[in-house]
């Protein structure tokens, strides 16, 4: 008995639509991912304000506010601390690690920090003196509204 049976096709479609589906599962959730990544890299950002304190060798607490702009990975801003206020003259962001340096009255001084969260914590030093620091972001301030 012979069969009538013309093969089609069919079959050889039905394979490449197979393979198309197969790669659309395999590349969603790489591309989900790739989007998860980048939207975390820009929460990581370092720009804004960060408020908390630091140490000096002597163990005193120093109130300290950071006042971040990245651009680009170079870091500027100003530095507002009980001691007064500095000029953020360079620094980095790569990663985790942000290396701040900035003009400590006529000498330089650097802070390295590790991001975590919403957190900097690591060692700043300025000539003979140095010590920890941590600060948390602060809370975005609302512009005061004009009287009317």
């Amino acid at each position: 008995m012979k069969s009538s049976y013309k093969r089609t096709a069919a079959p050889a479609l039905m394979t490449t639509v197979q393979r198309i589906v197969v790669l659309c599962l395999v590349l969603a959730p790489l591309c989900m991912a790739a989007g998860q990544q980048a939207k975390n890299a820009a929460a990581k950002g370092v720009n804004g304000r960060f408020e908390g304190s630091a140490k000096n060798a002597a163990g005193d607490i120093i109130t300290v506010a950071f006042e971040l702009t990245e651009k680009d990975g170079a870091m500027s801003g100003v530095i507002r601390s009980d001691h007064g206020d500095f000029t953020i003259t360079g620094g980095s962001h790569k990663g985790d690690d942000v290396r701040l340096e900035f003009d400590a009255n006529g000498s330089s001084g650097t802070i390295l920090l590790k991001l975590a969260e919403d957190k900097l914590a690591g060692t700043w030093s300025a000539g003979d003196d140095g010590g920890s620091v941590e600060v948390k972001k602060a809370a975005a301030q609302e512009p005061p509204k004009e009287k009317s």
